[in-house]
Order: C-alpha cells, then structure tokens, then sequence
C-alpha cells in the first residue's frame, strides 16, 4: 500500500515509518510561554527497532511526501564536541543554555515557516526538499520520519546514554567495553524491554538517560507533515542511535493546541483534540500501532495549574520565585495521540468524603507493585496492569479531582463533583476494572469545540455541561468515562473505524447513567427507548444532510488495518471540516451495538462485554475482532442470519440506514414516555391554532412536567411547523423555563426563536453563542 497523498482530497497522512521502528518512550521537557503563546523546549524519544525490517533486506520504493523530486541533499554538520558530564551536575531543569550548540545562529528569530534557514546557518545542511527511501537499499542511509506540522525544529542529536552513571548495568556483553554506538543501542535495548515489576526504575533511567549530553548531531529536514532525520553511514534501523533528543518549539497558530482566555478572562493553553492530533505539540509516530509509553516535566509561571495525561496528582516544584515546574508520567502504552495538556489558573476541587488523592493514588502504585502478577493474564504487551492488580479490580471509584475557571466553581461543586462518584461506581458495576488510576474532569474554556473530551486520566467537559438540572452534565461524564474502556483502553487499529469508540461510548452512556440514576428496570428501558427515538431521529437527519461517501463506518473495507511497508498510511477524510460536525459513527454504532445486545439480551451481552474488555485491554482492534468473538459467545439459535459478513454488509461498509434498523424502528411501537410527548405536541398545536378572543367556555391546556429528553423532542417537533404565533412562543418559554434549561434543550428553543424571528427571546440566542460554542 503506497502512501499517494493528494493535496486537493481531504485525507489525513500519517507518514511515520512505524513498520521500520518504533518509539517505545517519550521524555518531555517543556517550558510554557503565554506572552509569545509558545512552548519550547525538548524531547527524547527511545527506540525500538521494528521487525518488518531487516539490515541487509531490501523493500518496496516509497516516496516521502515533498515539494519537488529532487535527490536528497544533506550536508555533513560541524563536529559538536559535547563534554562527558556526571549525572549529578545535570540541571532538573535541563535548560537548554546546557546543551552545546554547533555553529551559530540556531535560535529561530526569522518567524518564518519551518526551520531550514536556521539549520542551514547553524550547521550548513541544505533546506532543498527531497524525495527519500526510508528503508535501506544498499548503500542509503536508513531515514527516520516522524509525524510533525507546525512546529520549529531547532536542532537533533543522539543522546549518550553510556554517560549515565549506573548505566553500566544494562550492557550485558562483556566484549563491549568501548563506549560506541553499539552500545549505547544495547543499553536502550535492555532499558525499555525491563519488566513491568521495574516500572519505577525504568521511569528512573529514562529521565536520567534524557539529560545524557548529545554526541552528534543529525541531519534533518522536515515538509508539510513529517520530520526526516538520518545519520550519516547509518544503513538500518537497527544500528540506527536508539535516543535521540530533539530541540524545538511550537508555533502560536499550531493546530495541535488552542491558546485563549478562560470563563474568568486568565490566559491558558490546551490540547483540543485537533484531526492532526498531537503532531504540532511534539513529534511524534501519530500511528495507533506506536503505543509508548512518556513522562513530561512542564515549567510554567507559578500562578498556573499544568494538567496532563498521567498516573500521578502532580504537584508543582517551585524552581525559583515566579516558576514552578509540574512532572507526569504513565506506564500503560497508548498512542501518542492520547496525551493531553492544559495549562491555565485552574481551581481546583475534590470530594470532601473522598480519601486524598495523593493517599489514595500512592496505595494503589504500591498494591501494583506488590500483586498485580497474580490475577490472571492479559493479551496485551507487559506494563503494570491494573486488570492484574487484585485490589484495583475492586475499586468501584478511583481518586477523582475537579479543576474550573474560578467564576465556575460553585457551579462544578453543585452539579459535577457529585455525579463523578456514581457515574464511575456505575461504569464499573457493568465493565468491571476501571482501567487508570485516578481522574481529573478540567471544564474547559467556552471556545471548546466540543461537550467532552476522554484522555489517559483526564477528561475535558464543556462549560454548556453544567447548566440546567444534571442531566445532561451526567450523561456526557458517563460518555467520557465509557472513553476509559473503548477508545483508549482498547482502541481502533485503524483510525476510519472510528465507531469501536464513539458507538460503544454512546451505547454505553445510557446504560451507566441509569445505574448512575439507580432507576428501576423498567424506568431505565423507557429512558433508553426515548433517548433512542431521539437518536434516530437525528441519524435520519444525519442521512439526508451529509455526503454518502462519509456515511460508511468502514470505508476502506478489506484494506481496512493495512498499511504500507514502512508502516505509514492516510486516514480517510481526516482533515474534512465536516468531519467535526457529523454524528453518523456515534449512531450507527450505538444502533449496532443496541440491536446486537437485543439479539443476545442485555444480561448475555454485558456479560459478554466485560469478558471482551478482559480479552482485549491494552491492544488495538478492528471490528471483526469484536464481532467474532461475540458471534462465538451467542447461542447458535440465537444467531439466526447473523454473520460477521453480513454485519459488515448492512452496518459498516454501506451508506444510508442499515435495512435491519429501519425494519427494527417500523415496527417499534413509541415507549411511554414518547407518546406523552406526542400528546403535549397535539396540546401544542391547538394552542397556536386559537384566535386571539377565544370564547369564554374553552377550557386551558394542561401541560405535562417533562424530562430533559422529552423537551428536547416536543421542540424538534415544534420546529417541523410552519408557523409558531408570538404568543404561543411567549407561553412555551413561561411554561417550561426555557432559558433555565440545559444547553440541549436552549439549542433547540435557540431554533425556534430564529425561524419564527421571536425577538423577545433574541438575548436568549446571544447567550447561547457566546456561551455554548460546543453546539
């Protein structure tokens, strides 16, 4: 599979050679800037070679995407001569005066795109794009290319791991007492292969290893979406230098993160789940295939609160007055897609009942480190699982924190922090182990375009969760805490399968905020089944509205998970604006999963769900993973036309409403609580038919109390006739407290207000819009 990339389509490149090697860890040293709205600084990564690729084999010609077909054109660097420093004298702040820089004028001043006239002057390599193999073919240098957009590179080297004292350690041959390149590769070769038991020794030298001096520069060149460095007579990935360092910054319009101010008008910086990821924050392998572990120590002014995807409830070190600096790690390997940052003058709460978080957190690194081999085995590579952690297995709430923009703070303490309990407790009574350790929900700044956001240990909610009563604050928890299981627990091995996530979060929501709710069974089902109509309402609509070519749930078919020998790949319409918009993988993957826990009945298919989250924790899927084993769990008179080719057929690889659904929702009779909001609509309707003088024995229409969900049916029902009167407009806003609502329900009334040019409620649209910007 070539990788073609054509610059009028909207497919997403993933360009990192994965297939070739792999990074196994990433150590982050970063500094923020909100008065240039930059972070700077460096990262290591550590490598493991990939088996696609052998020293003297060769592969198929690939073409690294450039700007003209030119032949590679490097030029040899100045000899750097870095000083062999004893550990002990690094600085914790590893600031970058202490890195020896070659040649002159390396800091980026030019405010140009890309960095080639600096590194041009700095060490004289040529700026001119080339077309370059990434594999070996005789006597090309090996290439590494890593996924990277807007950011400035400033300088590459390889990192002399051989300087760490101790290190000695992990060279098992005794032949090699010279320090050489082949060394230092063993040394990280014997580093990241360590046992999980050896979590926190690892994590040690890692952080030791990333302050090593350099002891070489690399080339470097860097396009549109990738970084490319070689090493010059370096023919393979396996002897190619297994850490480097690379020194950069990020630019302010980087699409990876968002500088802005937050609901109390203070500067701050996150991460906002941009289509290209994390590429314009750090280089990276963006595939999913390169899980890695990271740590990062951010240094920030010390007004500011730095959250991140980790283990730990960091606290910050004040470094000097004015300057604190914030250390996180994980040990679990994910995607690098997954980490997460947000930086900004965050308060922060806790449950008043809940044991501290630091307490709670530090009983279970160490429960982890006393049992977690005894409970089973798990399919994934080795890490200190929490599935085989006997206590962690029990833990129905693991420690949780709030942070908010002050003027928020009320709000958080009297809706979210009391749902988190229930909502995680729920989650665990129907999946079992809550796969990490500790969360923090971070409300993020209006401008978030979202209603959430799940990472490794945090999850961002939007403001418009908090407003009205709880419902709609609950169910989005419960949508992100579904997140922890599917989407980063388990996660697509190929990125357009992106219902493995959303449909199983949203198939998932209902069912943790009923138990979160603790309603009786039958209460729950007719929730389900109104929050079902609901949906399909909007899958209908979603239909209509949107192109058909992105309507397909499994658009590349049986190509689906291959990739090219070098590992690299496109996503398909990755980078379509209307992408961000669309809903058809959160519905026509919840409606599959509902008609699937149908066939089985809810008992055999939770029962099932929690036995496939055991199976396959830790790994990357494709969707026949889940359907075979789930076809092999049902009962064979249950399984009637079912197949894992016809799922495919009628869910995943067409367009438009899967048959069985639409037969399934034809014959579906309207639960409950549906046909009490068919009957307000009727009331409605008359209501607005009336003159003005009604005569004096008409009798007034009674309006039923309604559910959330049920407002926001009687509006879109509203909304489908031609005319609404003033008045009757006037009395849909008295009688349900419209502006009062939650932001679902305001959406929909928001509507109404603009096709009926209501201006009375025109205030009630600003306010939406300043204040609602995740709809």
């Amino acid at each position: 599979m070539d990788v073609k990339l054509d610059p009028s389509r909207d497919d997403l490149p993933l360009l990192a050679n994965t297939g070739h090697i792999l990074v196994k860890h990433y150590v982050l040293d970063l500094d923020v800037d909100f008065k240039s709205q930059i972070i700077e600084g460096s990262i290591v990564l550590f490598f493991e070679p990939g088996n696609r690729f052998k020293k003297q084999s060769s592969s198929i010609e690939e073409t690294c995407q450039s700007e003209s077909n030119e032949a590679c054109k490097f030029r040899m660097p100045e000899p750097c001569h870095n000083p062999v420093t004893h550990t002990s004298t690094f600085s914790s702040k590893m600031g970058y005066d202490g890195f020896s820089v070659c040649g002159k004028g390396v800091k980026d001043t030019s405010g140009k795109d890309g960095n080639h006239d600096n590194w041009e002057q700095a060490s004289g390599i040529s700026s001119s794009k080339y077309c370059c193999d990434t594999g070996n073919h005789g006597s090309e240098d090996f290439l590494l290319v890593l996924d990277c957009c807007d950011l400035s590179v400033l300088k590459v080297e390889e990192v002399d791991v051989a300087a760490v004292p101790g290190i000695e350690k992990f060279a098992r041959s005794p032949t090699l007492t010279v320090v050489s390149e082949e060394l230092r590769n063993q040394i990280i070769r014997e580093l990241v292969t360590l046992p999980a038991d050896r979590w926190r020794e690892q994590l040690d030298y890692y952080a030791r290893c990333s302050q090593a001096p350099g002891c070489g520069e690399l080339l470097f060149d860097t396009d549109t979406w990738s970084l490319q460095i070689r090493k010059t007579g370096t023919q393979a990935a396996t002897d190619f230098p297994h850490a480097i360092r690379i020194r950069y910054r990020t630019k302010p319009q980087g699409r990876s993160v968002t500088w802005t101010s937050d609901q109390s008008g203070r500067p701050c910086v996150y991460t906002m789940g941009s289509p290209i990821n994390n590429r314009a924050l750090f280089p990276c392998q963006e595939p999913p295939v390169a899980m890695s572990t990271w740590q990062a120590t951010v240094r920030a002014a010390a007004s500011f609160v730095v959250l991140m995807s980790g283990e730990n409830s960091a606290k910050p070190t004040q470094l000097h007055e004015g300057c604190s600096s914030w250390h996180y790690y994980v040990t679990m390997p994910m995607p690098a897609s997954t980490f997460t940052i947000a930086v900004g003058s965050w308060a922060e709460m806790k449950p008043e009942t809940c044991l501290s978080n630091d307490l709670a957190t530090e009983r279970s690194l160490s429960s982890s480190e006393a049992d977690f081999r005894y409970v089973g085995v798990c399919g994934h590579m080795e890490y200190p699982c929490r599935f085989q952690n006997a206590s962690a297995t029990t833990q129905e709430i693991i420690p949780h924190r709030v942070f908010a923009p002050v003027c928020l703070k009320g709000a958080c303490q009297e809706t979210l922090l009391r749902l988190i309990p229930p909502c995680l407790s729920a989650a665990h009574s129907v999946l079992g182990t809550h796969p990490f350790s500790r969360l923090d929900v971070l409300i993020v700044p209006a401008n978030f375009p979202s209603l959430g956001m799940a990472s490794p240990h945090i999850i961002f909610l939007s403001q418009s969760t908090l407003t009205g009563m709880s419902h709609l604050c609950g169910t989005r928890l419960c949508h992100e805490i579904a997140h922890a299981w599917f989407g980063l627990a388990i996660g697509a091995r190929d990125w357009t399968e992106e219902w493995l996530s959303e449909g199983f979060a949203t198939h998932l929501e209902d069912v943790f905020w009923a138990r979160a709710q603790q309603l009786a069974p039958r209460e729950a089902q007719e929730q389900q089944e109104l929050r079902a109509c609901l949906r399909w309402r909007r899958l209908q609509d979603e239909v209509r509205n949107s192109p058909e070519e992105m309507q397909v749930l499994r658009p590349n078919k049986e190509e689906t998970g291959c990739v090219s020998d070098s590992g690299s790949s496109v996503i398909k319409h990755g980078l379509n604006p209307e992408k961000a918009f669309m809903q058809v993988h959160y519905l026509k993957g919840y409606f599959l999963l509902r008609f699937l826990a149908k066939r089985l009945g809810d008992d055999t298919y939770f029962s099932f769900l929690r036995k496939f989250v055991h199976t396959f924790h830790g790994q990357l899927i494709l969707s026949q993973d889940f359907l075979q084993m789930l076809l092999e769990n049902i009962p064979e008179e249950k399984r009637l036309e079912l197949s894992v080719e016809n799922i495919f057929r009628d869910w995943l690889e067409s367009s438009g409403i899967p048959q069985p659904l639409q037969r399934e929702r034809g014959a579906a009779a309207a639960c409950g609580l549906a046909r009490r909001v068919s009957a307000e609509v009727a009331k409605w309707i008359r209501v607005n038919r009336r003159p003005r003088k009604r005569k004096r024995r008409e009798t007034e229409e009674v309006f039923e109390k309604l559910l959330p969900d049920q407002l926001v049916w009687l509006l879109e029902c509203l909304l489908e006739q031609k005319t609404l009167k003033p008045r009757t407009l006037q009395s849909l806003e008295r009688t349900y407290h419209l502006p009062e609502q939650d932001a679902e329900v305001r959406h929909r009334w928001c509507e109404l207000v603009v096709k009926h040019r209501y201006t009375k409620a025109y205030k009630d649209v600003e306010r939406f819009l300043q204040e609602d910007q995740s709809f």
